[in-house]
């Protein structure tokens, strides 16, 4: 296959401060380190938040005229194994929308700004 359609849009790329959910607050996000969301160029990510850490396999997609990704994901939660599906749009240079599916489980959606060297600093 010569098309790529794993590589997301190149403004997505990079590492992305969860700001705000729907499912928890700023504590829960940050509890364990500040909240992510991460986009690489090959196609794969991460996501952290709560005590979750997950890798992510996107696929590039348009949702209501905004470039985006969908992806599926696998990790941890506090040691037991969990998965899910998701899906992100890049709404403007600085913010990033979208929803998060735990398999059999929660959902929320999402809002982050680029990551900054200031995030960094609130890490335990």
């Amino acid at each position: 296959m010569a098309r790529n359609v794993r590589k997301p849009p190149a403004g997505l790329l990079g590492r992305w401060r969860i700001i705000s959910m729907s499912g928890w607050d700023r504590d829960a996000i940050d509890l364990v380190e500040p909240g992510f969301i991460e986009f690489a160029r090959d196609g794969t990510g991460r996501l952290g938040f709560i005590a979750v850490e997950g890798w992510l396999d996107c696929r590039t997609v348009e949702r209501g005229g905004l470039p985006g990704v969908e992806f599926s994901w696998q990790g941890v939660d506090e040691g037991d194994q969990v998965s899910g599906r998701g899906w992100a749009v890049l709404v403007d240079d600085d913010t990033i929308e979208g929803h998060l599916f735990f398999h059999l489980g929660d959902d929320s959606s999402f809002r982050a700004k680029p990551f900054t060297g200031a995030d960094e600093l609130d890490e335990p």
